[in-house]
């Protein structure tokens, strides 16, 4: 796969346009046609704007022989620009209806650490001060679970960012889910502009 098809399916996979892509990387929308039919390569600042956008690495994007397995896309944000409202019980809350206004369903998600049995009959005989303590108390970002036409994405909300992961798999069938060492409870209410 080329960097310019790399380019051009990432960007789909984000669900940009050739124009929105520019306006983020702050490049004319004629660069970017330019360098996804491989008429053109992006300097190194073109190329660490890009990485840092799609959360890509730079050897990825340059490696002939790599293919893009999920979607990856972090965004600096100030959360201080976002409002809390009758509908948004955090300014996570709205920073997530304002990137995703076309969403089939937005769902706030709990994220704590995936026990085994005896980290789980540990944590239940001191009720939770050994374990999950540090799982909640130390990450205090949001998550979200987006449900877009046609992929899922795990959304996790910070002061500073706002990133965005492909998932390969289909929560809605449970309420719970796991990826990695984490598990993510689905809350019983959505977010979704009426």
């Amino acid at each position: 796969m080329t960097l310019g098809e790399k380019i051009k399916e990432a960007r789909k996979k984000a669900g940009l346009t050739q124009e929105q892509f520019a306006e983020k990387i702050c490049v004319s929308r004629q660069a970017v046609t330019k360098w996804e039919a491989d008429k053109g390569t992006p300097d190194v600042e073109n190329l660490k704007a890009i990485s840092n956008l799609l959360n890509v690495s730079i050897d990825f994007l340059l490696n002939n022989d790599e293919k893009l397995k999920t979607l990856s896309i972090k965004e600096a944000i100030n959360l201080d620009d976002y409002e809390k409202t009758a509908k948004c019980r955090f300014k996570e809350d709205a920073v997530v209806l304002a990137k995703y206004p076309n969403a089939i369903e937005i769902r706030p998600l709990i994220k704590s650490k995936n026990m085994n049995k005896f980290e789980s009959a540990l944590d239940w005989i001191f009720s939770g001060t050994l374990f999950l303590y540090h799982n909640h108390f130390e990450d205090l970002s949001k998550y979200y679970l987006i449900k877009l036409d046609n992929k899922f994405l795990l959304v996790n909300v910070t002061k500073e960012f706002i990133i965005s992961d492909e998932i390969n798999i289909n929560p809605t069938a449970k309420n719970k889910f796991v990826i990695g060492d984490c598990k993510y409870t689905i809350c019983n209410y959505t977010l979704n502009k009426e």
